[in-house]
């Protein structure tokens, strides 16, 4: 009885010491596999261009160190609001140059200015918030020229009842963000209204260069730019 009674002392002091040492191996694991992994931020689901992003439609995975740059984000706080600028895939690691929060912001030295329509001489019909757009000025007592050797930045086209002229099934900033050069072609022929009001981003210099030459006289012209649509990756619209 006593010799049964060791055996099973000795057998469950084995297990439990096979138990331990399984454990003490486990936590080193975990402990080594955290120092060459990283935790990056990834979608719970899949997200379309444009859509705003929030702090529930994401999560986190380990990834091997190797494998992270700079450009992913560790932390779900720093893209809590965001805008895809593309379709994000679900478990997919977040990169920072696929989120924007303020595209129609202008920029470091920019400001968005309200051309005055006394100002305007003809709007191009297929214009749309986020189109590159280039500018021309032309009247009775000076000769037509180009004002700018680069394109601006259309921050919002309005219509006399002050709403964003656009299409509202297929808006224009979707399209663009989603690639898709077809629908924002699509879109410019079924807006909802006229151009009456044109907001652009201009640099100080540009918008005082702007409201110089409409003080003596001239109009300005305001094209859209092909540069819109070569901007724009994915879909081609060619058939």
């Amino acid at each position: 009885m006593s010799r049964k009674r060791n055996a099973t002392v000795s057998v469950a002091a084995a297990v439990l010491a096979g138990v331990l040492a399984y454990g003490i191996y486990a936590v080193q694991l975990r402990q080594v596999q955290n120092k060459d992994t990283v935790r990056v931020v990834v979608p719970k689901r899949y997200i379309a261009a444009g859509e705003r992003i929030a702090a529930g439609d994401l999560t986190y995975v380990q990834l091997a160190r190797s494998s992270v740059n700079d450009e992913m984000v560790l932390n779900s706080s720093d893209a809590d609001g965001w805008e895809a600028v593309m379709p994000l895939g679900a478990a997919e690691p977040l990169l920072r140059w696929k989120l924007d929060r303020y595209r129609l912001m202008p920029g470091q030295k920019e400001n968005t200015f309200q051309i005055p329509r006394a100002y305007v001489l003809s709007v191009s019909n297929g214009i749309r918030a986020g189109d590159r757009v280039m500018l021309y000025v032309t009247g009775e007592a000076a000769a037509s020229v180009r004002l700018f050797d680069e394109p601006v930045t259309v921050a919002s086209v309005k219509s006399s009842a002050n709403m964003e002229v656009d299409d509202a099934e297929h808006p224009n900033l979707l399209s663009r963000a989603d690639g898709n050069k077809q629908q924002m072609y699509a879109s410019r022929r079924d807006a909802n209204a006229m151009i009456d009001y044109v907001n652009l981003n201009l640099t100080e210099e540009q918008w005082l260069r702007i409201d110089e030459l409409c003080k003596r006289g001239g109009r300005l012209v305001i094209a859209f730019s092909p540069e819109s649509f070569d901007a724009v990756g994915g879909k081609d619209g060619r058939p």
